[in-house]
């Protein structure tokens, strides 16, 4: 029994270097959401870092900046809820499927 039990050490070892290369490999991909028909897009990265904001110039109008921050709100939170998808599709693929305790803090904390 005891060579079993070394042999999933192992593999859980083996998962932890793959989880991790998943994790550095993840932060150098972006997605890009949009909001207002494209008038403000939001830029976030597999860390789940917003990297870039673009709004457009017709957009911003001094006298209806409530419309302009819920524009951004909302074209983050789809970026977001973007880089979780992403997220959740290349760590299953790692796992088959396999819903494994924890690994949502290696990702941030996201649930997974």
């Amino acid at each position: 029994m005891i060579p079993d039990m070394a042999e999933m050490l192992k593999q859980a070892q083996q998962m932890g270097s793959r989880l991790e290369k998943l994790k550095r490999d993840l932060a150098k991909r972006t997605v890009t959401a949009s909001a207002g028909g494209g008038m403000v897009k939001v830029t976030a990265n597999g860390a789940m870092q917003i990297v870039k904001v673009e709004i457009e110039r017709e957009v911003v109008d001094p006298d209806d900046v409530s419309m302009l921050q819920d524009l951004v709100v909302a074209a983050i939170n789809q970026a977001l809820t973007e880089v979780r998808e992403l997220i959740n599709t290349e760590t299953a693929s790692l796992t088959g499927g396999i819903s494994i305790p924890g690994l949502g803090d290696l990702f941030g904390g996201l649930g997974m």
